[in-house]
């Protein structure tokens, strides 16, 4: 289990660094929502999620949706490392010709269950897919992964409530708890709390985790469905760009790009050198 663990925090480390690196090529992006759910993302796509690369569209395949679209440089980079993009074309994010843009599009992209940006449309989307994978008698995974200010959003509880009637089990719903939205902190402009007693109410299993720990996130992850015959929903507590010192918890890191002294203190933080962000 150590060897594992130690192998998986590589993964993180790296996965932060294509991160930084995709960002500092494409001359912007949202980071900062991006650094929050490394850890999420490296388990998840190390451990559970049961996808093909050599078979992007294969039926049985589990599904994975970023509802919080703007974070779609971590999207592109884990479909990087597991082998469904070209790390080359990451180097060219949002540059014109590339299928990589500011938000994923299922229509260019292999590994991208849905095309997400508007926030609030994602999880119904993936509720749908469950639902469907339900009727079908299929035995494939929903997994959605959300934003905490996307939770305000009327849309989310209305597909929330679907879910539970329909007792939709093969949804594992996961929000990125950072307590930021946009530019600003989550209680000053609509407070959430306490969040899991809504989704409690709303009839999903759920369970509050800490979101950069990764046994935390495995074990939650191995758990599911929390209830049988429910719904889940994994809260986890994460911070708004973690990993680098100056973006953490810092609102107007949302979309910000780093100046040149804030790059270097960056590549330090990330163990790389200046050479290493012309190459993926």
């Amino acid at each position: 289990m150590e060897v594992e663990e130690n192998k998986l925090e590589k993964d993180v480390l790296m996965l932060r660094q294509i991160m930084f690196k995709v960002m500092y090529n494409a001359g912007g992006g949202h980071l900062a929502s991006s650094l929050s759910i490394a850890e999420i993302l490296a388990v998840l796509y190390e451990k559970y999620i049961n996808v093909n690369p050599s078979k992007p569209d294969w039926e049985e395949r589990d599904r994975f949706i970023l509802s919080k679209g703007h974070a779609s440089i971590a999207l592109y980079s884990i479909l990087a490392q597991k082998g469904f993009l070209d790390k080359k074309l990451l180097l060219k994010t949002c540059q014109k010709g590339n299928s990589l843009g500011g938000h994923p599009d299922m229509l260019k992209l292999p590994g991208v269950d849905a095309s997400t940006g508007s926030l609030g449309h994602g999880f119904p989307f993936g509720v749908g897919i469950a639902f469907g994978g339900k009727l079908s008698k299929k035995d494939f995974k929903v997994y959605i992964l959300m934003g905490d200010g996307e939770c305000q959003e009327g849309s989310i509880w209305e597909a929330a409530i679907f879910a539970n009637q329909h007792k939709l089990d093969n949804i594992v719903a996961i929000v990125d708890y950072n307590k930021l939205q946009a530019i600003d902190f989550i209680d000053n402009v609509g407070s959430l709390s306490p969040l899991d007693e809504k989704w409690r109410s709303f009839g999903w299993g759920t369970r509050v985790i800490e979101g950069h720990d990764i046994q935390q996130i495995s074990d939650a992850l191995s758990s599911v469905p929390f209830v049988k015959g429910k719904p889940s929903v994994i809260i986890a507590n994460t911070t708004k760009g973690k990993g680098i010192s100056y973006m953490e918890n810092v609102p107007i890191w949302h979309y910000r790009m780093p100046d040149e002294n804030e790059v270097k203190i960056a590549l330090k933080e990330l163990c790389l050198e200046r050479d290493d962000l012309k190459y993926i």
